[in-house]
């Protein structure tokens, strides 16, 4: 099976959890998700699988919509509900006053992830570390936050809808915005609406993995798989006839005489861009190409073939 499966993840396992069970009820070995969530987190779990697991870098890099749900008045050494509480507050900040705090935090500022994280420390992950109650002395990374609003509050929470790049943490979102309202706040649940290009709408339930020894299970993934020639659609494409296909799969530069544009609705490779969608002849994905040694071609620097 080579494609995407989005999963609809559910509170409790890990993402890897779900990996290992998807391996399993599919027989495929190379299965990898595209963004790690935490047991507590539901909801958009894009699994690549065969030949798509090397399309993972591509993938993950994309932007991130969640729904997160923030507590105020409690903090925890997990920055979520998870973890063992570390600081109250009797303080519940106004409505106005969390808006003023979002607002501050929209855009690109540094945000220093939890020490339950899975950032390595010293070669070591940032949660083995503190598991053992050892200092955790995480980095901060740029990130951005390219919207948030907020959709509801009730009591001690608020819920958020955030839009955010890849490596947001939200469990540290939430414990900032706590600080910046003079309380202290955890994440109190999160879902995670959109990942790059896949959303709800696309995903299937857990349960199904448990159904692919069924015909109706195993016909229910095979509808729900989005093929190779469908991901990364963003990016710019072009088709190789025979001739060009024979070159991709050699390693060989393709020089402008090899490809061949596609149609109108598939955008054209911007000069020098980056990475380039390589198509074969029967509009399978069977590169991903980087600018080439002369002017216009292009490098098939991840084979798929």
């Amino acid at each position: 099976m080579n494609g995407v499966l989005v999963i609809d993840k559910p509170q409790g396992p890990t993402s890897h959890d779900l990996v290992a069970v998807a391996r399993r009820a599919l027989g495929e070995r190379s299965i990898g998700h595209t963004g790690t969530l935490d047991p507590l987190a539901t909801g958009v779990l894009p699994l690549a699988c065969g030949k798509a697991t090397r399309l993972v870098r591509f993938l993950s890099a994309s932007d991130k919509a969640y729904d997160a749900v923030v507590r105020f008045g409690v903090a925890t050494d997990s920055y979520d509900l998870a973890g063992r509480v570390v600081q109250e507050s009797p303080v519940r900040p106004t409505r106005q006053s969390i808006e003023d705090a979002i607002a501050s935090l929209v855009g690109l500022h540094l945000q220093t992830p939890p020490a339950f994280s899975a950032k390595r420390v010293g070669g070591q992950r940032a949660y083995d570390l503190a598991r053992q109650d050892k200092p955790v002395a995480v980095v901060p990374v740029p990130v951005t936050l390219h919207s948030a609003e907020i959709i509801a509050t009730t009591g001690d929470e608020a819920t958020v809808r955030l839009v955010c790049s890849a490596g947001f943490y939200v469990r540290s979102f939430a414990h900032d915005l706590g600080q910046l309202v003079g309380s202290c706040a955890c994440l109190a649940a999160l879902r995670r609406t959109r990942a790059g290009r896949f959303t709800l709408e696309g995903a299937v339930d857990a349960t199904v993995l448990a159904e692919a020894g069924t015909p109706e299970g195993a016909e229910r993934i095979r509808s729900a798989v989005v093929p190779m020639s469908a991901l990364l659609p963003e990016l710019g494409a072009v088709l190789v006839d025979q001739v060009g296909l024979a070159r991709v799969l050699h390693g060989q530069d393709l020089e402008p005489r090899h490809v061949h544009p596609l149609g109108q609705d598939v955008p054209l490779p911007l000069e020098q861009a980056p990475w380039t969608r390589v198509l074969g002849p029967t509009g399978d994905l069977v590169a991903m190409a980087t600018p080439g040694a002369g002017p216009g071609a292009l490098h098939p620097a991840v084979v798929l073939i």
